[in-house]
């Protein structure tokens, strides 16, 4: 959440207005280009914040709704457990606070890609080796941005909430957090967003956006979530950072992300009713083409949930819409209101229990949507984790899973969750109590497992050995799950601990599999080809590309290329973009489609196509007058041929093609003059020879085309094609 000083901590919000559930008409705004940085990152400079100070929670609104007694009916009881998760297959250090961090909570974030772990804490961001452990590179935000010569918010007002993800469908990475001057009461406020220009996150250069995400309110706790026809993102918004004004939520345009470009976004504002909608994110298989990106909250209710759908319509910006919520029921759970404790310390830990916490993950198993997420609930005399399966978003949202996860008296909390392809799913989290350090663990399901239970039960991914202590009750503020985008199978998780008691939190990063991941499955790499324009195929005009594509585990992508360079992507069949072919010089050229299936495997196709655009002339040949002489015993013939236009008027510069017959030979072509003619001879030949025949098989010249139905001879010594003349 927002870090700042000279602010007191403020547990509930003041409302800005009476309460309200409107939502507003489409903001569709154009944003600047991003800054391009193609600096080497372990170029930049190795050193972390200065400063270190407690941050300030905005807050929570007042009306969460009503509250449960503790009892829980969807509690995991003592059922028929399969194992014990398995354990780390990596566990290393990530960022601490003495070293990068900027203050109390970290807000410890991250994401898996096909090479790198990329975590980011308040206000640092590090890039790790994931076959190693190894930290490859950290850096703070502001020098991050500062780095290609930038001075604006982005580059020196950080402030935190950071978010990595890899987004599967474009193979980049997405680092945010927000920006503002001051201590939050000066607009306007910022959402800083660096997009990787491949995926090398060290020496694949960046795109920088800084990005006004409101002209008066503070972005408070952002959320961002991958899906097939964007990247989404949702946010908490304090009027001048602080009375709560609703909830706004965004589309922005992947092609303009990737590529540098004017950033467009569409974006809604919600009232101050509703509170921290999770957007949904994508992992595997992309959603069916056209499904809208789905945004989840709980606020305001313990027996219920809310789901809206954000259709965005980049062609006609307003015709995107909102819609929602549809309210759907859950089991009764009861939101924490008091403190955890910790082992050796007087001071308790806030367990941000007023909300549902990242990731919403979206998963597409075998043609099986569905939408996981977790938060913290009471349990009896402690808290545990709540999580749950939910399908039928596209009609009528219900529960189709769910349970509780506390197999004994500790307190469990700040979770977050991942499914992999299997449909396994795992929860990593906090434990602690009055005899135990804050520890991290995780535990799981497999799909086969029975409903509502995690028959992967408790691991460790490590134990903590001290407490937080030095007057800073934050945690957090999340923690988060992935799924490895090459096996899709591995779990990778991100949170805090102590290493010892006091106020020098510490990260870890950890990735673990569950018994069903035995490893990279075999996978074939994907199928393509273009089917439209056709190889040979002479275009213009605006063209529709298109493309089949398929693959085993699923298609994530077709990139579409013009001789080598793109001219957009389609993440859903059917395969297409738009090519505007004026923007290219008539004559040939290569279009091309590359497919990319869930683990990164590619395959391509391409046809040769013609672009002509400028006029097209019709010609045909308006003469042909033949002569013939006598060279000694010999004789020869000679041709000349007459080209029009359709509007019949002389053609300069057209290249004519004719046949001599019988085996004659002599000149076959000749290129037209101003008027229109040109000639040819034949070779000379013996008197037995008593005709020739010649016969035009082409005329051609740039931008015109031969109608041979329209050739005549206007005095009828010929049909205009072929000419015969006779020995003299």
């Amino acid at each position: 959440m927002l870090g700042m000083e000279g602010l007191e901590e403020q547990e509930v919000a003041r409302l800005d207005g009476p309460p309200s559930a409107e939502v507003s008409a489409p903001i569709f705004e154009t944003h600047g280009k991003a800054h391009s940085l193609d600096k080497d990152l372990r170029e930049l400079p190795q050193v972390g914040p200065k400063d270190k100070k407690p941050a300030r929670e905005m807050g929570t609104p007042p009306n969460l709704g009503p509250n449960g007694d503790g009892v829980d009916a969807v509690l995991q009881g003592s059922v028929a457990l399969s194992a014990p998760a398995s354990a780390p297959s990596s566990s290393f250090k990530g960022l601490d606070l003495q070293n990068w961090g900027a203050g109390w909570p970290p807000d410890t974030h991250g994401d898996i890609g096909p090479n790198h772990y990329i975590q980011a804490v308040n206000t640092s961001i590090g890039v790790f080796d994931k076959a190693t452990g190894t930290r490859l590179t950290a850096f703070t935000f502001n020098a991050f941005f500062q780095a290609n010569g930038a001075t604006d918010a982005c580059a020196t007002l950080n402030y935190g909430d950071p978010v990595v993800i890899y987004d599967q469908v474009s193979g980049r990475w997405i680092i945010t957090d927000f920006a503002f001057a001051g201590s939050g009461g000066t607009p306007p406020y910022y959402e800083c967003i660096a997009v990787s220009k491949t995926a090398d996150p060290v020496s694949g250069g960046w795109w920088l956006y800084t990005v006004v995400a409101d002209a008066q309110s503070l972005n408070d706790y952002p959320k961002l979530g991958v899906w097939g026809d964007g990247i989404y993102m949702s946010a908490n918004m304090f009027r001048r950072g602080r009375n709560y004004s609703g909830v706004k939520v965004w589309a922005l345009n992947r092609d303009d992300l990737i590529s540098g470009a004017d950033l467009r976004s569409v974006a809604f504002t919600l009232g101050n009713t509703y509170f921290s909608l999770l957007p949904a994110n994508v992992k595997g298989t992309n959603p069916p083409a056209g499904t809208p990106e789905y945004f989840m909250s709980d606020y305001g209710s313990n027996t219920s949930m809310n789901l809206w759908k954000f259709h965005v319509d980049w062609a006609n910006p307003p015709a995107s819409t909102f819609t929602g919520p549809a309210s759907f029921s859950v089991a009764s759970f009861t939101r924490p209101s008091s403190q955890i404790p910790q082992k050796n310390s007087s001071e308790t830990i806030d367990a941000l229990g007023d909300r549902l916490m990242t990731w919403l993950q979206y998963r597409n198993n075998n043609g099986t949507e569905s939408l996981w997420v977790s938060r913290t609930v009471v349990s009896g005399s402690a808290y545990g984790i709540r999580w749950m399966e939910v399908r039928g978003m596209g009609g009528t949202p219900a529960v189709y899973q769910q349970g509780t996860y506390a197999p004994d008296s500790n307190y469990r909390w700040m979770p977050s969750l991942a499914v992999n392809s299997n449909g396994d799913m795992a929860v990593g989290y906090s434990v602690s109590s009055s005899t135990l350090f804050p520890a991290i663990r995780y535990a799981g399901r497999l799909a086969s497992d029975p409903p509502g239970t995690l028959g992967q039960t408790e691991t460790s991914l490590i134990e903590g050995t001290g407490s937080q202590s030095g007057g800073y009750n934050r945690w957090g503020d999340y923690s988060s799950m992935s799924v490895d985008p090459v096996d899709d199978c591995t779990f990778w998780f991100t949170t805090e601990y102590y290493e010892t008691t006091g106020s020098n939190w510490q990260t870890r990063i950890g990735s673990f599999k569950l018994a069903n991941c035995n490893g990279t499955p075999t996978d074939n790499p994907p199928t393509v080809s273009v089917t439209n324009p056709t190889n040979g195929a002479t275009v213009s005009g605006s063209v529709s590309v298109t493309a089949n594509a398929s693959d085993d585990n699923g298609v994530t992508k077709v990139e579409f290329f013009v001789d080598g360079v793109s001219i957009g992507v389609d993440t859903s069949a059917p395969y297409s973009v738009a090519w505007n072919t004026t923007t290219y010089s008539d004559g040939a050229h290569s279009v091309s489609a590359t497919a990319t299936d869930s683990i990164g495997q590619t395959e391509n196709n391409s046809v040769s196509v013609s672009v002509q655009n400028a006029p097209v002339v019709l010609i045909h040949v308006g003469d042909l007058d033949g002569v013939t002489a006598t060279v000694r015993k010999n004789w020869n013939a000679t041709v000349t041929i007459t080209v029009h236009n359709s509007g019949h008027a002389p053609v300069a510069g057209i290249t004519v093609t004719g046949n001599w017959s019988d085996g004659t030979t002599g000149t076959s072509s000749c290129v037209t003059g101003g008027n229109g003619q040109c000639s040819v001879t034949s070779s000379d030949m013996n008197s037995k020879k008593t005709s020739v025949t010649f016969t035009i098989s082409s005329l051609s010249g740039s931008g015109d085309s031969y109608d041979s139905g329209a050739n005549h001879d206007p005095d009828g010594d010929s049909n205009g094609t072929s000419i015969t003349m006779s020995k003299p």
